[in-house]
């Protein structure tokens, strides 16, 4: 497995679905020649990630800089994810950040944010947009298990930040970063009609 950069929070890329109203597995879409899990590893890189994890499910997926995490469970939804990836992080990672491959426009600025939280003291942080919690979010390793727990069905990190409002810490991300997700062909044809793609 990659090694850790010392106290730096590991990454995990959530890219099992099959992206159903898609047509095809978002993590294998390319945008600016760029795969999109290639371009989710590379922003969790870049953010100050180390290792990333990539969980995989609908397509047998490899990217550089990361170990792939296979859940056979992926059908189930997003929470087996989560799970399988919170199961597979080394024993010394600190913290993690969690990523979706469908938001190309969350860039490496949002989890640098995240991290520097983590750095000043946050246990638990979440991006938000317009003062909305979304992704990416960090969780520390005290609350792997709480995490884990609380991800049943399509619901990943979101029960838990629900449960806990107390430990969350909001990070403000509007001005580096927007949390569209690419769910349909339109959704897709938009986003590559954007002035510059992504943030």
């Amino acid at each position: 497995m990659t090694a850790a950069r010392g106290d730096a929070p590991a990454g995990l890329l959530l890219a099992a679905g099959a992206g159903r109203r898609l047509g095809r597995p978002k993590a294998l879409v390319e945008v600016a020649g760029e795969r999109l899990v290639d371009r989710g590893v590379r922003v969790l890189l870049e953010g100050g990630c180390a290792p990333v994890l990539v969980v995989t499910g609908a397509a047998p997926v490899e990217a550089a800089g990361a170990v792939a995490v296979p859940n056979p469970g992926w059908r189930t939804g997003m929470g087996s994810s989560l799970r399988a990836g919170l199961a597979a992080l080394p024993p010394d990672a600190p913290a993690v950040v969690v990523a979706l491959v469908d938001q190309p426009r969350v860039g490496a600025a949002a989890v640098r944010r995240l991290v520097e939280a983590y750095r000043a003291g946050a246990r638990v942080a979440v991006a938000t947009y317009g003062g909305a919690p979304r992704n990416p979010v960090l969780i520390a390793r005290e609350h792997f298990a709480d995490a884990a727990a609380a991800a049943v069905g399509d619901r990943g990190a979101r029960a838990f930040l629900r449960a806990r409002p107390d430990l969350v810490t909001p990070v403000a991300c509007d001005d580096v970063a927007a949390p569209d997700d690419i769910d349909t062909p339109a959704d897709l044809a938009a986003f590559l009609r954007r002035p510059g793609g992504a943030r």
